[in-house]
């Protein structure tokens, strides 16, 4: 007995150790599998557009990039102007609306800066806002440009296979689909707009647009590629 005592008290050293090990990979392995701790964003501004509309759409795509890539984003949106110093605490941010849209001074610095310290902001044109979308960007990037971007860009491809190119989601004008991006200058997309297509119109719950399934899941892949891509970057 005293020696099988005197064995286990020589093992539980290395058994610490073990555990630790454990502890520390298991840790590294969550962070891996949800980078994004803070969850999804929605940008509120002012200037009169809905910022708000369907309030579902976050939280929709959250729990489908949860189910498929089991991470665990949390569910619930959170909502942020670019005035405040907390953006700089959520790595992806959504905006879109109907209207008008207009920042101030203050949050065209905010933005800019957030965008050059790694966040990705994802806009999706609901049918009214490209006008003053592009204008407020030109603020605060005026030594950049909008690129269009097609299915050779990684993002289609990222996870789901979009190699035909950028899914329409709502008629609007009729036009073709169009997804634009802005780049630092080392390369990595910090911003994306997509046009004529509403993709988060599609993460909608299902009542709201009276969208077939098949369509929604469409809409829902592309987001989760958005999201692969933005994570792998």
């Amino acid at each position: 007995m005293t020696s099988c005592f005197a064995a286990f008290r020589l093992r539980l050293p290395i058994l610490l150790i073990v555990l630790l090990f454990t502890l520390v990979w298991t840790m590294s392995l969550a962070a891996i599998e949800s980078p994004i701790k803070t969850g999804f964003a929605r940008l509120q501004y002012d200037g009169g557009g809905d910022w708000y509309n369907d309030p579902e759409v976050l939280p929709n795509l959250a729990k489908y990039v949860n189910l498929e890539l089991a991470a665990s984003i949390p569910i619930d949106q959170s909502v942020v102007k670019a005035s405040e110093s907390r953006i700089f605490d959520f790595p992806f941010v959504y905006v879109t609306g109907h209207g008008n849209i207009h920042f101030s001074d203050t949050e065209i610095n905010n933005l800019r800066m957030w965008m050059l310290r790694g966040g990705f902001l994802y806009a999706d044109d609901d049918y009214g806002m490209d006008e003053s979308f592009r204008r407020e960007i030109k603020r605060i990037f005026p030594e950049r440009e909008l690129i269009e971007i097609d299915a050779t860009c990684p993002l289609f491809s990222s996870y789901f296979d979009f190699s035909s190119g950028l899914p329409k989601i709502h008629e609007h004008d009729g036009k073709p689909p169009q997804a634009f991006a802005m780049f630092d200058d080392n390369g990595r997309m910090m911003m994306l707009y997509t046009y004529e297509t509403n993709i988060s119109d599609g993460w909608a719950d299902p009542d709201t647009h009276n969208d077939p399934p098949e369509l929604r899941e469409v809409a829902l892949r592309f987001g989760l590629n958005i999201i692969h891509y933005m994570m792998g970057k």
